[in-house]
């Protein structure tokens, strides 16, 4: 187990963005310390999507508050020029409108600074597997809101069945995925290969139309189907 952990430090490249050098610097030398590989670093919203563009980092590590903008708006540049990469904010602001605002503009998780070195490196190795991590306390209020825009979304208003076409089984592990299991511990669960998983998951992203578990899970939290 503690191979395939290393392993996948190994290939997950990290790009820090806060505009408190003394901070960035420091979050930097942690990550590299836990085994990622820092490729770079930038300041504001200009500095992370021309960085990012270059670099195309794995994962950022993102904060709220930066010197030309806040956290939102570098991560829509930063997935404009780097689609792969998957955006983890770091920020000292615990708000529900920053971090609403985050999840909207494609973040796929949310930290507080108070998290320490260890709750870091994990979500940061969740953040590069796709799995959504927030700070306790924060995912509840992301799935308020999403339950919310549900509620008063189109399907809501139509009536359309809340899982189309998804047969039983793939509905099951699709509330495994919107939980943050990997395709090994769901297999274990379900008494299942880890080879039949993956073929579910995969048929389940096809159907769903979702490009990872990051999209899977948004769509199991508007639905209803992560409880």
């Amino acid at each position: 187990m503690g191979v395939d952990r290393a392993a996948e430090d190994e290939v997950t490249t990290v790009m820090v963005v806060d505009d408190h050098p003394i901070w960035r610097d420091a979050v930097a030398r942690d990550l590299t310390e836990a085994g990622f590989e820092v490729v770079a670093t930038a300041d504001g919203v200009a500095t992370a999507r021309r960085r990012a563009e270059v670099v195309q980092p794995g994962v950022v590590v993102m904060d709220m508050q930066l010197s030309d903008g806040t956290g939102a708006q570098a991560t829509l540049e930063v997935l404009a020029v780097s689609p792969s990469s998957r955006v983890l904010v770091l920020s000292a602001s615990d708000e529900r409108a920053d971090v609403l605002e985050a999840v909207k503009a494609g973040a796929s998780g949310y930290l507080v600074k108070s998290a320490s070195k260890t709750e870091l490196s994990e979500a940061v190795r969740s953040t590069a597997a796709g799995r959504a991590v927030f700070t306790p306390g924060l995912a509840g209020l992301v799935l308020g809101e999403y339950r919310r825009i549900a509620q008063t979304g189109p399907d809501a208003a139509s009536g359309a069945p809340a899982v189309p076409s998804l047969t039983d089984r793939e509905t099951e592990i699709l509330r495994y995925v919107a939980k943050g299991l990997t395709a090994k511990q769901i297999a274990q669960r379900l008494s299942l290969s880890h080879r039949t998983v993956e073929n579910h998951v995969q048929a389940t992203f096809r159907k769903l139309q979702v490009a990872n578990r990051v999209e899977a899970t948004r769509y199991a939290i508007e639905h209803g189907l992560d409880q």
